[in-house]
């Protein structure tokens, strides 16, 4: 049985007369010290299929189907089993998560709360070194412990983010959009260092990201969402050097390489579909420059058409496959993979 294994996932909110379907029947496989790169644009339900992993979601959010942790069902967990895993067995990196710590306490007194939370009866000589250790692991200096946030820059910040996620050692760690707010130097910096942490303490990985070059440097398997559809699932050294499903095609020519400054913005025509009206037909027939009417009629199922490689679009091993592979994924994101 995979680690993490996501079954049939549907997560509506309820917004007056409207119910907006933001995770729509998603099943995922994640195997123990997998990294998987969860991708697509804002608004697409990356952040909420996270949040629901974690059920942290707002209190108007339905949630169907399984999320298997091992062999526990998170949907189906009391608040008070759900209190001890977090942290222990799963853990989350916000993005901008810096400023959720307090201005005017030091950082290892606030880490030292966040400990207390979970294991109370260690000792504070004892709780301090197991801090100061895990600092350390996120390439920080002992002297951070005394500082207080606002003499930290913002890639140190980051890192004691980082930090507080692992100091209870869980077995996945869920990062949303963790790295956006960071200059390139540093987030390059901070995701080697991801790297190094995932083997040395055998973490399993779930990358909630827009930018398609972290997934090519930081994952082994990535996801693409849609309108809180995952329409392509596969292997980051098969999936980006040669993109079946048009939208991922779409997602890959819109990263520009910074070598070469001429080349062209190629966005995605259109815009993201109302989530509360129902769905006739492929969610992205409207924005796919190879759509035809039965696209529009028709929802694609999520086939499996290679070995740990699957795709929802009726022209990739459905109905209509008369598309072949180009092998059109950006050049520049292939010599990263």
């Amino acid at each position: 049985m995979p680690y993490v294994s996501i079954k049939d996932l549907n997560i509506t909110f309820s917004s007056g007369k409207k119910t907006i379907k933001a995770v729509n029947n998603v099943s995922l496989n994640i195997e123990k010290r997998e990294s998987i790169g969860i991708v697509g644009e804002s608004g697409s339900g990356k952040s909420t299929l996270a949040m629901g992993i974690l059920q942290l979601l707002a209190n108007n959010a339905q949630m169907e189907g399984e999320i298997f942790l091992e062999d526990e069902d998170l949907l189906k967990m009391n608040e008070k089993r759900l209190k001890q895993i977090r942290w222990e067995k799963l853990a989350v990196v916000f993005q901008r998560s810096m400023n959720a710590l307090s201005p005017v306490h030091r950082i290892g007194s606030q880490m030292e709360d966040i400990f207390r939370l979970h294991d109370s009866k260690t000792s504070k000589t004892d709780m301090k070194k197991r801090i100061i250790q895990t600092l350390k692991r996120v390439n920080l200096p002992e002297r951070v412990y005394r500082m207080y946030p606002h003499e930290l820059s913002g890639g140190m910040m980051q890192r004691v983010s980082i930090a507080l996620s692992l100091i209870h050692n869980p077995d996945l760690l869920i990062l949303d959009e963790a790295t956006t707010a960071l200059d390139v130097v540093t987030e390059r910096q901070i995701l080697e260092e991801l790297k190094v942490l995932e083997e040395e303490l055998h973490l399993t990985k779930i990358m909630i990201t827009h930018d398609m070059s972290v997934v090519a440097t930081s994952c082994d398997k990535v996801a693409v969402m849609y309108a809180g559809n995952v329409l392509e699932v596969g292997r980051v050294s098969e999936v980006l050097p040669r993109p079946l499903h048009p939208y991922t095609e779409g997602l890959l020519n819109s990263f520009v390489s910074a070598k070469n400054k001429s080349e062209e913005l190629k966005g995605i025509p259109g815009s993201l579909p109302d989530l509360s009206e129902e769905q006739t037909g492929c969610v992205f027939a409207d924005r796919c420059p190879i759509a035809e009417e039965y696209c529009f009629k028709h929802i694609p199922a999520m086939q499996e058409v290679e070995k740990d490689r699957s795709v929802a679009c009726h022209k990739v091993g459905g109905d209509l496959d008369e598309r072949t592979s180009s092998g059109s994924g950006n050049k520049e994101l292939k010599k990263m993979v």
